[in-house]
């Protein structure tokens, strides 16, 4: 059963379903940078703006920041997010890693469809690499269409020969653009977040000439054979459940060292909302699966 914080929120999105994908998407752009207005960020935080080959990033990391990295792939659908709309939650994850956080401003769709956003997830992750850190030592991680980014990274990294990071985390993660889970329909009640017209839509922005079901559009079809220790974590009260739980047995097929926690009745990447204790224990898990992975030296 989920917290009084976490249905309370629940039943303030339920007032306004599906908000943020109102108007152009220009607008809806608009929208999610103003709201990050609200969050504060602690002031033991560094960010520090930098460029990597043209993309746009940022070092976020605590005071006392030991070595090693988690290269973050924020969602939004592939057009929408931002590392301004992410920054308070990737501030949380900074300090109770205390490892640093790259993340990055991957080019979005429609302007800039597949395979624009995997070409800098992959160009980013081998600056890390070029910059010396080990790749035992960098995790990637990411949310909702940054978690099935994050998954389409080590695929192609891993197709390419490329050294593989120590671990993946990703958080309500979209695998199947597709759409064919059947959580899709069976969960378009309880979730306020998304729904299928919305998905179709921004399915069609990033995939564009491609088909949808292409491995690193669709990572849930991928071979996922030889990728690092697995974390994924996902609601019950969101339309892409299954597209986490498919993941989970595909990677237990693959032989990956997968796990899969779904937190009974919370939303759509609920870590985002600070004070539901759902989120603290999610941070918290997440947290040591990291350092498990990528042990302080």
């Amino acid at each position: 059963m989920s917290s009084f914080q976490a249905k309370f929120i629940k039943a303030m999105l339920h007032l306004q379903p599906y908000g943020w994908a109102n108007g152009p998407i220009h607008e809806q752009r608009l929208k999610q940078e103003k709201s990050a207005r609200f969050f504060r960020i602690p002031k033991e935080i560094n960010h520090q703006p930098i460029n990597i080959q043209g993309i746009s990033a940022e070092w976020i990391y605590s005071p006392n920041a030991i070595n090693g990295v988690i290269l973050y792939l924020h969602g939004g659908a592939y057009a929408l997010g931002s590392i301004n709309v992410h920054r308070e939650w990737l501030s949380r994850l900074a300090m109770a890693t205390r490892l640093k956080v790259l993340a990055i401003n991957y080019r979005l769709a429609p302007e800039n469809p597949f395979p624009a956003a995997l070409e800098d997830a992959v160009a980013a992750y081998r600056w890390l690499l070029q910059q010396g850190f080990a790749a035992s030592d960098i995790a990637v991680a990411g949310d909702s269409a940054g978690g099935g980014l994050a998954l389409s990274t080590l695929v192609s990294l891993r197709d390419a020969g490329d050294a593989l990071p120590a671990c993946l985390v990703c958080i309500s993660p979209w695998t199947d653009l597709t759409l064919s889970g059947d959580s899709i329909h069976q969960n378009a009640a309880v979730d306020p977040i998304l729904n299928v017209n919305i998905l179709e839509n921004y399915a069609k922005h990033y995939a564009s000439a491609y088909k949808t079901d292409h491995p690193l559009i669709s990572p849930l079809f991928a071979d996922l054979k030889g990728l690092p220790p697995l974390l994924i974590h996902t609601g019950t009260s969101e339309i892409l459940v299954d597209d986490a739980k498919r993941l989970f047995s595909s990677a237990q097929r693959a032989g990956v060292d997968a796990h899969l926690e779904i937190w009974e009745g919370l939303f759509h990447v609920f870590q985002i909302v600070a004070f539901i204790p759902e989120t603290t224990l999610s941070l918290s898990h997440i947290s040591k699966f990291l350092l498990e992975n990528i042990p302080s030296k």
